[in-house]
């Protein structure tokens, strides 16, 4: 199975996504199934895994109903209040629904950047654990240390970063990203997406300015632990669909086809335990 593990679906009028404003234009509007269809089936994508864009309860329950309409989406990444008393509780009610794969706090908008190691979070996370869910990892390059201590806390806690942790492409940073990763990736319960970077580049990229941290994290993780998307629709404010899958599909090309084929589906179906 050929899939995108990270998109995203939006209805402005729910009025949740606060990140979202007419600032970013080409994307201040509805994202929905049928905006995607044709991009997939351009692409020979047999399904996706839909990923919260809000940080609301509603929008996750938002997401798995598309999920109930739509066949192609395999997996649904929700939200909770991890600060809520109820968040575990609120967990187990999601978890009910077999669309839920995962849950991502969006850490990136966290200013304190060991929030997540909070003590009191600890039920949240042996929860998902319990019921087979992904940890996903919004994070950027100062939540790698915090990442690596989470992951050394619960070991059977399946962990999947978030667009190669948002490198600083745009700045020629590596230095700090690169040993963070390189130290994340020795743990074996933790993934990493292939997605992401295009929006990390700067508004005058080029492919060679993305060689070098494509080539750490497959370096870094392998073919066996790294994991495509596309991150639309928030992708086309530096790449259209089109453009970010030839990238990927060159630069891979010299892996053997087992090798793509575990990429772009194979581990997003294994790690997010997806029913076909």
């Amino acid at each position: 199975m050929r899939l995108d593990a990270h998109q995203h679906f939006w209805a402005l009028e729910r009025g949740d996504y606060g990140w979202l404003t007419p600032d970013l234009a080409p994307i201040y509007r509805d994202f929905l199934p049928a905006d995607l269809a044709p991009i997939l089936k351009k692409w020979q994508i047999d399904g996706t895994i839909l990923v919260q864009a809000a940080p609301s309860l509603a929008e996750t329950r938002f997401m798995l109903d598309l999920a109930k309409d739509t066949p192609f989406i395999k997996g649904v990444v929700g939200w909770v209040d991890f600060d809520s008393p109820e968040a575990a509780s609120h967990l187990i009610d999601l978890a009910q629904d077999p669309h839920l794969v995962g849950l991502r706090p969006m850490l990136q908008d966290i200013e304190d950047s060991n929030w997540v190691l909070q003590p009191r979070f600890a039920p949240v996370f042996e929860t998902l654990i319990q019921h087979g869910l992904v940890f996903d990892a919004l994070i950027q390059p100062r939540h790698l240390s915090a990442l690596h201590h989470l992951a050394q806390r619960h070991p059977d806690l399946r962990i999947v970063i978030d667009h190669g942790a948002k490198p600083h492409i745009a700045k020629g940073t590596v230095t700090g990203w690169s040993e963070g990763i390189t130290a994340l990736a020795q743990l074996p319960n933790i993934h990493c997406k292939l997605s992401g970077l295009v929006t990390e580049a700067g508004p005058d990229w080029s492919e060679p300015d993305l060689t070098p941290y494509l080539a750490h994290l497959l370096n870094c993780f392998g073919p066996q632990r790294l994991i495509w998307g596309s991150d639309w629709p928030v992708c086309t404010l530096a790449s259209s669909y089109d453009r970010w899958v030839q990238i990927c599909e060159t630069f891979l090309a010299p892996l053997p086809d087992s090798a793509r084929a575990a990429i772009f589906g194979l581990n997003a179906e294994h790690v997010y335990n997806l029913r076909s």
